[in-house]
């Protein structure tokens, strides 16, 4: 968690193109304060988090602060990328590739409005398959 901390908050500043006192400034809270956060020492509240994603311009953060600091983010939110323009593009097309291989189990499952017995492991695939497209697309969004 240390780690990822100071890689989601220290990244989104630098990227901003500021410098901690710069930030702190801005955020209205100490050098301190904000060095704590970036070495995970401290998880910062939604309010100041809030302020990073407006002063930072770094919707990535939100998510990121959300899928890192929580236990429902950490257990729910698909992983996302954010390392480049090209690598997201592929990724979403390959996922939508890998979707359609799965689109007729997914119609068949879901014609009778239910999930049989027997087609429960089909259908945690093509969720799983969903997830991979959701994460992707969020990769895509969240990159610069």
């Amino acid at each position: 968690m240390k780690s990822i901390c100071r890689n989601i908050y220290s990244l989104a500043r630098k990227s901003a193109g500021l410098t901690q006192e710069q930030a702190a400034e801005l955020l209205s809270i100490s050098v301190r304060s904000l060095a704590d956060y970036e070495s995970g020492k401290t998880i910062p509240h939604d309010d100041i988090v809030c302020n990073m994603i407006v002063n930072y311009n770094s919707l990535a953060l939100a998510y990121l602060h959300l899928k890192n600091s929580t236990e429902v983010g950490r257990k729910y939110l698909p992983e996302i990328n954010t390392t480049g323009l090209a690598q997201s593009v592929l990724r979403l097309h390959k996922e939508i590739d890998d979707l359609k291989t799965v689109n007729s189990d997914m119609l068949e499952i879901a014609c009778d409005n239910k999930v049989d017995h027997h087609e429960t492991k089909k259908w945690q695939y093509v969720k799983k398959e969903v997830n991979d497209i959701a994460g992707a697309a969020l990769s895509l969004m969240f990159t610069s």
